[in-house]
Formats: structure tokens, C-alpha cells, sequence
């Protein structure tokens, strides 16, 4: 039995890790941060990598260490019940809902919109991202050379058509970061806002989805102790994160000097085609087009594999594999065609709400080790996590449903009396009395079956 990976195993499995989690829109938000945060964009990317580096690499550890084979596992110390909400309801949110049909909006508003006219843009996004997953239901029907696939080709091509555009960004930077004043919360709270700009890659709540692509991959080149797994993942691991961390710190900086020489945009997807537009000409509209498509279709491949794996697991008796990714890619298809805008605005209530919770469950698998899954723990720590989780969704609802009186005075009482609620953070101190309160009724039914 194989105690360890090779280098190269490594840097293979480190490659398919960066190839799941870095999809369009990995490269439209950081971009469009660097935009707004200008002279503040350094400590604005520091909070985005927290979130958008840090928890999904931490996700992927957790399950390793904690020995968990899937979200269900990580998540059943607290009940079976909740664990199986909580898991149809993640990847829901990371598959057919909302990342999956992002990916193929993405990939057409940012690859393909220049180059057709306003009049046949919705004809365009129906061809368009009826080939997009036909392209990717292929793939997706193969899970097992998705190694091969993702890691050996799409992204090591995904890297070097970015390369270009970046290298040109530094080479001859379009404007000094210095020289443009970040625009609201970023001027007053880059560095919380950065924090919460992380949240909307969903790189945190796949982690946990793409863990079981990740482990097994590994089991398959031959290691099959646990500890040595979560060691392999750690290393395997730290190639993504020094690959996310430095394309991250380059499209921000291209994001904050790009007001020398192009304008202002509502997203990053606009910003990426001008700058293109800016160094190539219409080859870099082709150029970008290209990147994009990579990105995106390489990250449905992904999550199309990792729902159908979870959703055969979890009902064994209902639907096979094959037929969860064809319902998947059938449903991401009409969902995309409602658009972009449509999709980001009604995802980022449930990841407020969601993230909190995948937080502290990615935590407390990581103590694992040492609070041996005690149910107490996990429950009291996730119980005062969802109550403070849920008033972050009250305040991230679209502007109509805020105006409704009993959203409002929930909102006024977090702010009253949730710290940190008005950074995006007011479920910390309520996790943290959770987890103590688990730790004292762990610590106190311990000493009673001691004393019995």
C-alpha cells in the first residue's frame, strides 16, 4: 500500500483540485473588486483570498482529516436528518440552482455577447449554452477520467491563454492603483468587503462537494490510509493555493490599474473584455472568449460529476449516476436562460445564509481530531449558527421583500443586537457560544459516565 504521492502525482492532483474550483467567475469577481477598491485593492485581496483561497482549501483538509468520504459524513455528528437537508441543499445551490447555469452565462456574456447584437441575444444564449452542455454532459458522463480531463489538459490550457493577458497587464500596466480612490464600502472597509466578495466564487461550498472527487482520485493512484490522505491533500492542496493566490492577486491588480485606460463597469466580465479589447484588439475578444469557455465548462464538468456522485450516494435506490447528470445538465440548461443578472441576484441570499454554516462545519471537522465528532459540539456550535445565519439572508433579500415590515424589524434587531452583523459577520459571536455551550454539556455527560 502507497504511503505517499509523487511530485508529479501531486502537482496532477493539485491541478484538477484548481481546475474544479477556478470557473468564470474566479476570474470576474476579483477583477471587478480590484476595480472598485483602487488604492485599497491590496487589503481588499487579502480578505478575498481569506475566503475565496483559505476556506475552500480548509474544506478540502477538513474532510480529509475529519475521515469524512462525503458533506453527508461531515455533516451527520450533528443529526442524519440535518445532514441531509443540508447536503441536497448545498449542492442544489453549487449544481442546478445557481453555479452550474452561471457557468454557461458567464462564459456567453463574457465570450460571446460582443460579437453578436442585442436583438439575437436571447437565440444566442439558447445555442449557445445548448452546446455549452452538450460539451459538458459528455465529459461528465465519464467521471473517471475526469483526472485526466480537467488536470492534464483543460487546465494547463485555461493557464496559459490567462497568462497572456495577464503578463501583458504587468508588462505595460494600463494606470497606477494608487491613483484611483476605492469606491464605497471598499474606501471605509476594504478588507471586510474583500471578505464577503470571497463568498460569491462558492469556492468555500464546493469545496466540501468537490472533497470526494478529490480523495478518491487520490485512493485511486494508490494511497488508501486516512492519515496519509489528509497528508497528500495538504500538499496536493498547497499547489491550488499558490496557483488561486497568484491569478487572484494579478486579476485584482489588473481590476485596480485598468481605470487608466478603460472605464468603469457593473461587473467584472465587462472589465475582462475591455481590457482585452485594450492590449489585442479583436484578437483578444477571441482570446478571452477562449479562457472563459475553458474556465467555465472545465468547472460545470466538476460540479455536474460531484452532485450526480452525491445524489446516487445518498438515494442508491431511485436514480442512477447517469441519470442525475443528465436531470442536472437538462434543468442548469433552462435555468441559464432566464440569465446572469436573474442568477447572481437570487443566489447571494442563500450563500449568506449558507456560508456560515459550511464555516463552522469545515471548523469543527478540522477539530475533529480532538472533539471526536461529539454530537453536542456540532449541534449547539450549527443550532446558534443557523438563527444568526438566517438574519444575513433577511438583509441580502432582493430591495422588494426588504421593504416587507417583518423583514425589517428583523433586520433592526440584528443590527441592535448581532455584532459584526453589519459586516456580513454577526454570526460569529452566536457560533462561538454555541461551541462553548456544546463543550460544557460534552464535558459535564462525560464526567457523569465516568462517575457511573
Amino acid at each position: 500500500m502507497k504511503q505517499k504521492l509523487s511530485f508529479q502525482q501531486n502537482l496532477l492532483i493539485g491541478s484538477l483540485l484548481f481546475g474544479l474550483f477556478f470557473g468564470a467567475g474566479n476570474l470576474i469577481f476579483p477583477v471587478q473588486m480590484g476595480q472598485q477598491a483602487g488604492d485599497h485593492a491590496f487589503t481588499a485581496t487579502i480578505g478575498f483570498l481569506i475566503t475565496g483561497v483559505g476556506l475552500p482549501i480548509l474544506g478540502i483538509i477538513a474532510s480529509a482529516l475529519s475521515r469524512s468520504e462525503s458533506l453527508f459524513d461531515m455533516a451527520r455528528p450533528i443529526s442524519s436528518r440535518y445532514a441531509s437537508i443540508f447536503t441536497c441543499l448545498l449542492y442544489l445551490t453549487i449544481g442546478p440552482l445557481f453555479a452550474i447555469p452561471r457557468t454557461a452565462t458567464v462564459a456567453f456574456e463574457v465570450g460571446i455577447h460582443p460579437f453578436i447584437s442585442d436583438g439575437y441575444l436571447k437565440l444566442g444564449l439558447i445555442i449557445f449554452s445548448l452546446i455549452f452542455f452538450a460539451f459538458t454532459i459528455y465529459f461528465s458522463l465519464k467521471p473517471g477520467q475526469i483526472l485526466d480531463w480537467v488536470g492534464k489538459y483543460l487546465t494547463p490550457i485555461f493557464l496559459v491563454l490567462l497568462s497572456i493577458l495577464l503578463i501583458a497587464t504587468f508588462v505595460n500596466p494600463m494606470g497606477q492603483a494608487s491613483q484611483f480612490p476605492a469606491q464605497g464600502n471598499y474606501a471605509t472597509q476594504p478588507l471586510f468587503t474583500g471578505l464577503l466578495d470571497g463568498y460569491n466564487t462558492m469556492d468555500a461550498l464546493a469545496s466540501v462537494a468537490f472533497a470526494i472527487i478529490i480523495i478518491s482520485n487520490i485512493q485511486k493512484l494508490g494511497v488508501k490510509n486516512p492519515q496519509s490522505i489528509a497528508i497528500e491533500t495538504c500538499k496536493s492542496g498547497l499547489v491550488s493555493v499558490i496557483g488561486m493566490t497568484i491569478i487572484y492577486g494579478s486579476l485584482a491588480y489588473m481590476g485596480a490599474t485598468s481605470l487608466g485606460s478603460v472605464n468603469r463597469a457593473d461587473n467584472g466580465g465587462s472589465i475582462l473584455s475591455m481590457v482585452s479589447n485594450h492590449y489585442f484588439g479583436f484578437t483578444g475578444q477571441i482570446l478571452l472568449a477562449f479562457i472563459v469557455g475553458i474556465a467555465c465548462i472545465k468547472t460545470a464538468i466538476g460540479l455536474i460529476t460531484s452532485c450526480s456522485e452525491m445524489f446516487s450516494e445518498m438515494f442508491p435506490n431511485s436514480v442512477s449516476y447517469k441519470k442525475y447528470a443528465v436531470l442536472f445538465t437538462v434543468f442548469s440548461f433552462i435555468i441559464a436562460n432566464f440569465g446572469l443578472s436573474n442568477i447572481i441576484q437570487l443566489s447571494i441570499p442563500v450563500l449568506m445564509f449558507l456560508y456560515p454554516l459550511v464555516i463552522t462545519l469545515i471548523l469543527l471537522s478540522l477539530l475533529a481530531p480532538f472533539i471526536n465528532k461529539q454530537s453536542d459540539v456540532y449541534r449547539w456550535t450549527t443550532g446558534f449558527t443557523v438563527i444568526a445565519a438566517f438574519f444575513d439572508l433577511c438583509k441580502s433579500l432582493p430591495q422588494p421583500l426588504q421593504e416587507n415590515l417583518i423583514v425589517k424589524q428583523l433586520v433592526n434587531f440584528a443590527h441592535s443586537y448581532l455584532p459584526g452583523f453589519d459586516y456580513g459577520f454577526g454570526w460569529i459571536i452566536p457560533a462561538l457560544y454555541g461551541f462553548f455551550i456544546g463543550l460544557i454539556i460534552w464535558t459535564i455527560r462525560s464526567k457523569k459516565r465516568k462517575s457511573a
